[in-house]
């Protein structure tokens, strides 16, 4: 299937990332990793409070088995990936570069599992009791913000939702896994989506899916229907698949500086997401498991692989056979957004999409260069900000001048980064103007 490229939609702004590496894994099916000897189940991977762990040293546990629960609204439970026996919370590294704390589980090799929720016939149930079921199975934003999708699919009163897009583009260099989960789940995930319309009470429901994956589109289009739902070819421009990006992409709204897109009538999930909601309403099963891309130039087989949570990361890349040199860089999601590790001990996450591989000559260590005022940045920020300013007032720690020019809004996509000739750390000096914005704000 080959699609006109000026038919598709998209957005002002952004970048096309050159080799961006797809291809590595694009035609990869989707294999189950093995049950391992240890899962380490971080409890800070949600969005808001962490849960509060309910199981103890010593304890027997199932596969499915609550063993974190919820506390507070804004937050999520986690669920055993495996039958066994809790070897404590413990102190592991984290994801963000920092200790953290996680439930360590020795597996006893069964996988034997608690029985699972009743089945719901969704068409005919309370949206209420849909809403429950996505709580309870601790489901949470698959794309990387790991926003707990109860909250997300809960909207003030006063907020109107009339859109809701599912987030198809994948438009992360190197990363493939919601690409052959549209494939191969098709099914599910537009039953998901479905769903999720229901319980927001919406009809007028989109996949957007960047053309690079008209295999994923062709499959779609031919299922779509039976759900009232639209699939939306779009341009391949990096970061298509930003919630704000992809409104605008579609239904031509802006979402205000400072706003979210509920602002706009919408509401934004991923396709991975969408398949978790299936999972969790149609089949019972909490979310202990997703679709995770091993990829990189160093990468001796990439590909995709549906994973446990809390499976530490250097026991997935052994599933694609380890690397072939040493790697400049381990990043867990794409080169663009995701986080460099400096250990290969942090376990997968339910937001983990990607484990990265990048050798040293691909790696990228930047400088601290002068700007040279060229304005590529500007053309490439999709906020529509001006990244060579807010850098320079940043290193004058001038971060009044930096709230002033609306650094708040930046989606720390680092399409300013990857552009500047002059290799300097945008990035860096936007989450740390953040970071000492809400730190001022918050005395």
């Amino acid at each position: 299937m080959k699609i006109n490229n000026s038919a598709a939609l998209s957005f002002k702004g952004g970048i096309h990332p050159s080799g961006d590496g797809k291809n590595l894994s694009s035609a990869k099916a989707i294999e189950s990793a093995p049950i391992f000897e240890r899962y380490f189940v971080l409890l800070g991977q949600n969005a808001g409070k962490a849960p509060e762990a309910v199981v103890a040293k010593g304890d027997a546990v199932k596969k499915y088995q609550l063993i974190a629960k919820a506390s507070g609204f804004v937050s999520a439970n986690l669920h055993a990936p495996t039958s066994g026996t809790v070897a404590g919370v413990t102190t592991i590294p984290g994801p963000m570069g920092v200790p953290a704390q996680a439930i360590e589980i020795v597996s006893d090799g069964l996988d034997e599992a608690v029985e699972p929720f009743s089945a719901i016939e969704w068409q005919k149930a309370d949206n209420k009791v849909l809403l429950d079921r996505v709580a309870e199975c601790g489901l949470v934003g698959m794309g990387g913000a790991s926003f707990p999708t109860h909250v997300k699919l809960s909207p003030p009163p006063d907020k109107a939702i009339d859109t809701l897009i599912f987030n198809g583009a994948e438009c992360e260099p190197y990363l493939t896994a919601d690409h052959r989960l549209m494939i191969e789940y098709t099914d599910p995930v537009l039953e998901g989506a479905a769903i999720v319309g229901k319980i927001l009470g919406v009809s007028n429901i989109f996949i957007g899916v960047e053309i690079n994956k008209a295999d994923a589109i062709s499959e779609l289009q031919k299922l779509a229907d039976k759900y009232g739902i639209k699939i939306v070819p779009l341009k391949v421009r990096y970061p298509q698949g930003s919630e704000k990006q992809l409104i605008n992409s579609i239904t031509g709204r802006e979402v205000r500086s400072g706003g979210l897109p509920m602002d706009a009538g919408c509401v934004v999930q991923n396709v991975g997401t969408a398949k978790a909601v299936y999972d969790a309403v149609v089949k019972g099963l909490p979310l202990v498991e997703r679709v995770v891309t091993v990829t990189g130039e160093v990468v001796a087989e990439p590909g995709n692989w549906l994973v446990r949570i809390g499976t530490p990361v250097i026991k997935v890349i052994e599933l694609a056979k380890g690397v072939t040199a040493n790697p400049g860089k381990l990043i867990l999601g794409g080169p663009m957004m995701g986080f460099a590790q400096k250990s290969f001990d942090v376990p997968v996450s339910k937001n983990t999409s990607g484990i990265l591989l990048l050798s040293k000559e691909v790696a990228v260590n930047y400088g601290s260069g002068s700007c040279i005022r060229c304005g590529r940045c500007v053309s490439a920020c999709p906020m529509h900000l001006v990244p060579c300013l807010l850098g320079c007032a940043i290193e004058g720690e001038r971060y009044d001048l930096a709230a002033a020019n609306h650094v708040m809004d930046c989606l720390e996509c680092g399409a300013c980064a990857y552009i500047c000739p002059a290799h300097r750390p945008l990035i860096q000096h936007m989450r740390r103007a953040k970071a000492e914005i809400r730190r001022r704000n918050a005395k």
